[in-house]
């Protein structure tokens, strides 16, 4: 079972995650590479919230291939191409992950490996 730490000796996060997330001994892991809002057919949603939730959708696909589901997550690394559309993303995040609380880090980048793609959302998984 994995445990989440949110300490009280420091400030609390400012969303649905954890500052940290301990792994059971002998856990299976799964690494994701990271996932971006392309649909099983190659297309490519034109806005935020269209990648965004196909992104999300790319992550739990994976999970369930692996067995898992998003209450296995331990971390989700985040990328993004613009501060504005941080709102959104925690609202599309919360809603894939169940209200469960992975750590997580999120980092607003200049650009992505092509222009059209606006997030891409890295995980790593365990189940113990």
């Amino acid at each position: 079972m994995l445990k989440t730490l949110i300490p009280g000796t420091i400030a609390p996060p400012f969303s649905a995650y954890s500052h940290a997330v301990e792994i059971p001994a002998g856990a299976r892991l799964l690494y994701i590479s990271g996932q971006l809002g392309i649909t099983p057919d190659g297309t490519v949603p034109d806005d935020f919230a269209g990648q965004a939730d196909q992104a999300f959708r790319n992550v739990v696909a994976i999970l369930e291939a692996a067995g898992m589901r998003p209450s296995d997550l331990v971390r989700v690394n985040t990328f993004l191409t613009d501060s504005a559309d941080i709102p959104g993303y925690r609202a599309i995040r919360d809603r894939h992950l169940g209200g469960h609380e992975a750590a997580s880090t999120m980092i607003v980048v200049s650009a992505l490996a092509q222009p059209q793609f606006r997030i891409e959302v890295e995980a790593v998984a365990a189940e113990g």
